[in-house]
């Protein structure tokens, strides 16, 4: 089968698209033909190890792991002795970078346990999309923020793969959702069901003297303490992506930014949940939640995939298709 591979950290460029061995599903295991699979911030931190604590994990000199891809969506092939949850034929989804990624591949054998059914209004690329950014701002505004319905709630950064899916989460939480984004993206946030929109390159919301019970930062650089100023009594920061900068500052700096005071500024590090994809399928299926999907880009070009994630203006989510069908196919 084919896969992206790479050996060495760096760019794009290092990455190769090679025949592998096809993996044989284990116990407790399914073979998937992937059909679809979304770029992430973390391949991208995967593969350039440009915030230097991933090569502890990964690898000091050169990762350990050599496949890049965590959301994939596709189609059980085989599966192995003991799994009773899928057969083959269904359409399922999910994060596998527990599970060592490898999404950027035709197949992958992964863990029945860590995949749900694809919601049955969604194609593979819309399915492919969801899991890492989705999860990462339904945790982000449900779990950390504690969002709650009537909340005026600001979404920084909302045109992006996380800013997208918080802007319709916290709509769905029946919040009243501010979001922020340059000037082309104005009208994608009002027709995701933002109440109110700022344009950033026109105004800085931490200077108007409004202040918003939840803030959830998926991208857009400000101060902590230019957030803090936003925030009401009680208001909760959520640094949820964004620049190296950001990502240590909210970790190592929120909790002195939040002391003395009943203002919180915090981070998500969100995880695989399959419980919570099939609140994303809900969501999907009654029409609450839709994938916004930038570019697709075919296996073969998922460097190409990889760099337009790195210039950072990407409008939704960056897919790759691994088969033709993967932008029209769906479940059922």
């Amino acid at each position: 089968m084919k896969a992206i591979t790479y050996t060495q950290y760096g760019s794009p460029d290092v990455l190769q698209l090679q025949e592998v061995e096809k993996p044989t599903p284990q116990a407790g295991e399914v073979l998937v033909r992937i059909h679809a699979a979304s770029v992430n911030a973390l391949d991208w931190h995967l593969l350039t190890a440009d915030i230097f604590v991933v090569r502890f994990s990964e690898g000091l000199f050169k990762p350990k792991r050599n496949r890049l891809g965590a959301d994939m969506a596709g189609r059980v092939e085989a599966v192995g002795s003991g799994v009773t949850l899928f057969q083959p034929g269904d359409a399922v989804y999910g994060d596998i970078e527990p599970f060592g990624s490898g999404a950027f591949a035709e197949y992958a054998a992964i863990p029945a346990t860590a995949l749900a059914p694809m919601p049955q209004n969604a194609t593979f690329a819309e399915a492919a999309a969801l899991p890492v950014a989705a999860l990462t701002a339904l945790q982000g505004l449900r779990d950390v923020g504690k969002i709650a319905a009537g909340q005026r709630v600001l979404i920084n950064g909302a045109s992006g793969g996380v800013g997208s899916f918080a802007v319709q989460i916290a709509k769905a939480f029946d919040a009243e959702v501010t979001a922020v984004c340059s000037t082309r993206t104005v009208a994608q946030a009002r027709a995701l069901g933002a109440d109110n929109v700022i344009d950033y390159t026109q105004a800085d919301f931490t200077q108007s003297g409004q202040q918003y019970d939840l803030i959830l930062a998926a991208n857009g650089y400000h101060s902590l303490g230019a957030y803090k100023r936003a925030l009401a009594p009680g208001g909760v920061y959520v640094m949820a992506g964004g620049k190296t900068r950001q990502i240590f500052e909210a970790m190592l700096l929120g909790a002195w930014y939040s002391r003395g005071g009943d203002k919180k500024l915090t981070n998500v590090m969100a995880h695989a949940s399959v419980p919570d994809l099939r609140v994303l399928n809900e969501w999907i299926e009654a029409g609450k939640l839709k994938p916004v999907i930038d570019r697709c880009y075919p296996l073969h070009q998922t460097a190409d995939a990889l760099r337009y994630l790195g210039e950072g203006h990407a409008r939704g989510k960056i897919i790759i298709t691994v088969t033709d069908d993967a932008a029209t196919g769906r479940s059922v």
